[in-house]
């Protein structure tokens, strides 16, 4: 395992892209212990075939448990390409934009969305992440440029 610089919050960021990334097969779940609080809470949002929003809501286990067979059986390389940090205190709200590809190198995404993550500075100044929701662009959901 890599060793973080947690104090940064840019490298816990970084460090939650490269948790999910990867060529099928297992991922290091170590880091996700190392930059996530162990009462976080990770939210899939989206709507069904009928347009209605839905929710699902995991703690740290629940999503190791619901990725894994996708990861098991794809390679997906989920990659930032946009982020916007607000800071106050010791909490930080970023909206990081991202596509997901098979490969690194696929000339288009497969998806592209947003995901907005909500950190704490710990009495040790180590930025962990509370939660995570994040959703996906679609017919009449783009991104906003930021």
């Amino acid at each position: 395992m890599n060793q973080i610089d947690q104090t940064d919050l840019g490298a816990v960021i970084d460090a939650m892209y490269a948790m999910v990334s990867g060529p099928a097969g297992p991922r290091d779940w170590s880091l996700q212990r190392e930059i996530f609080h162990p009462d976080a809470r990770q939210m899939r949002t989206g709507v069904d075939g009928d347009g209605k929003p839905w929710i699902k809501i995991m703690d740290l286990d629940q999503y190791r448990t619901d990725t894994a067979p996708f990861f098991a059986a794809n390679p997906f390389f989920e990659v930032e390409i946009a982020r916007k940090v607000d800071e106050f205190g010791n909490m930080a709200q970023v909206f990081s934009l991202y596509e997901a590809r098979g490969a690194p190198d696929d000339a288009a995404p497969e998806r592209r969305g947003i995901n907005s993550i909500q950190l704490y500075r710990d009495e040790g100044g180590r930025w962990r992440i509370v939660s995570m929701i994040w959703d996906n662009e679609r017919p009449g959901l783009a991104a906003p440029p930021f």
